[in-house]
């Protein structure tokens, strides 16, 4: 249950900070409160997967995905395009994420 609870957090997390930069600083009501109520939930289903989960495991997965997931959204509805540092990054941090999972004797099983 706590992967389960980790991906939803996840997709919570990308919808409202995508909705962040669509709410136009606060401005727009709608994304406003996309924002508010998407970080209140990510925020809590992380909170759930701290029970089961090490903080260290869970926290690189939440941001590391959810960083190359808003940035796949953001590409796709604002028209941002990554230079080719910014692909390097997201590969690193890709593959940082996968060393703590598959090889860390600290990850969640």
């Amino acid at each position: 249950m706590p992967w389960l609870y980790l991906i939803l957090a996840i997709c919570a997390e990308v919808i409202a900070t995508n909705a962040l930069k669509a709410s136009e600083t606060f401005s727009r009501l709608g994304p406003s409160l996309i924002t508010v109520v998407g970080y209140g939930l990510a925020f809590y289903l992380l909170s759930l997967v701290f029970k089961t989960m090490p903080v260290g495991v869970a926290y690189a997965v939440w941001a590391g995905l959810g960083m190359v997931l808003t940035l796949l959204v953001a590409m796709a509805l604002f028209g941002e395009r990554p230079d080719v540092p910014a692909m390097l990054g997201v590969a690193l941090i890709i593959a940082g994420v996968v060393v703590l999972q598959c090889f860390s004797k600290m990850s969640a099983q």
